[in-house]
């Protein structure tokens, strides 16, 4: 499992609100919301990192 950064958030109580009432619609945490957000609006704006292939090992086990 990949690590996490945690850090506070200051955020308007209705926009707090909002999100809240989104993030039960789809069956998710407030948390898991604004990721899902977050990373939605990286990928449109083409600015997540690149995922290396993971390296397979080709050597043989003896």
């Amino acid at each position: 499992m990949s690590k996490k950064k945690s850090f506070v958030l200051r955020i308007d109580p209705d926009v707090f609100k909002q999100i809240e009432k989104w993030a039960d619609d789809e069956f998710r945490s407030v948390n898991g919301q604004l990721e899902w957000i977050i990373n939605k609006n990286l990928k449109e704006a083409k600015r997540l990192p690149k995922k290396n292939p993971k390296k397979q090992d080709n050597k043989d086990s003896d």
